[in-house]
């Protein structure tokens, strides 16, 4: 269905933003902070919404990329099966683009740099991979099935790790199970993303990951990531909580799983992306609480 949107306006630049993918950035400091607080050390508010604030604009920043880049490559064509793209639909000009991708990045650094003040020099080099890669995940890497990695990398790893770090100065084995988990289930949505388009990726030449192994072995690996996110936050918990907390989320992993294999293919498949949406939410969720919890609950 064709949806008015006038060109430039406030609706076309919140279509361009993608609000649900957020929660990808929002996750990971929450999950840090509370582990944060779980270790007994006092939050630093100052670095952690300078980390959050960093978080959402690089996400920001990578939604306008991807959709300035797959319209000016021709990718976002009428036959897509995805959500409407901002640049693709009209609703935002390649010039306006341009523009934001300019001011968001330059706003991005802007914020980060004085992390700079908690952290050393190495925070520098931290922003610089963020920047450098969320350019090159859209021009480069994505073709290249390398996309899955660099979301563990930098939807987990890195902002789990660096916020850690800004708040103790340490990074403990916990936090890289964290941080692991936390990439994991967010590459869920990646990987549902690819799956959906696998077949228009292959017309194209596009290579993903689930091009590369095949639908079957896909919807099984769906499944195995939110599994090896639960492990991994389950072996940072008290065993009472970690069992409790494992059923839910494996719960929380089943449903959007047992749907995209009964849909199988078709743009039906935008309705798991948001039911994979909200299993990372709940993931961030549950796993913060439950890690607040060993100190709120002894």
């Amino acid at each position: 269905m064709a949806v008015n949107i006038a060109t430039n306006s406030p609706a076309a630049w919140l279509a361009a933003i993608r609000v649900k993918t957020l929660t990808g950035a929002m996750v990971p400091v929450a999950i840090a902070l509370s582990k944060t607080y779980a270790d007994g050390s006092p939050i630093q508010w100052v670095p952690a919404v300078l980390c959050l604030a960093f978080a959402l604009l690089m996400q920001t920043d990578a939604n306008f990329v991807n959709d300035y880049f797959d319209c000016v490559r021709g990718i976002d064509r009428a036959e897509r099966m995805g959500p409407p793209r901002a640049c693709a639909q009209g609703w935002v000009t390649l010039g306006a683009m341009r523009r934001a991708i300019a001011l968001v990045t330059t706003i991005a650094c802007l914020t980060g740099l004085p992390l700079i003040l908690w952290g050393g020099m190495e925070m520098v080099g931290v922003g610089v991979a963020c920047v450098v890669f969320c350019f090159l995940y859209t021009t480069l890497l994505a073709q290249r099935a390398m996309g899955d990695v660099l979301v563990v990398v930098f939807f987990g790893l890195v902002p789990v790790g660096a916020t850690y770090y800004l708040q103790t100065q340490q990074f403990t084995t916990d936090i890289l199970l964290l941080a692991l988990g936390c990439g994991l289930v967010t590459d869920c949505l990646l990987i549902v993303n690819n799956y959906r388009d696998r077949h228009t990726d292959r017309a194209c030449g596009k290579r993903t990951l689930v091009t590369l192994i095949g639908e079957k072995a896909t919807e099984w690996l769906y499944l195995a990531l939110g599994a090896a996110a639960c492990a991994c936050a389950v072996c940072c918990l008290p065993w009472p909580r970690g069992c409790a907390l494992a059923g839910w989320l494996l719960l929380f992993a089943a449903l959007p799983w047992h749907r995209m294999k009964a849909i199988h293919h078709g743009r039906a498949l935008n309705g798991v992306l948001g039911l994979t949406s909200l299993f990372i939410l709940a993931y961030g969720i549950v796993v913060s609480l439950a890690l607040l919890s060993i100190r709120l609950i002894p």
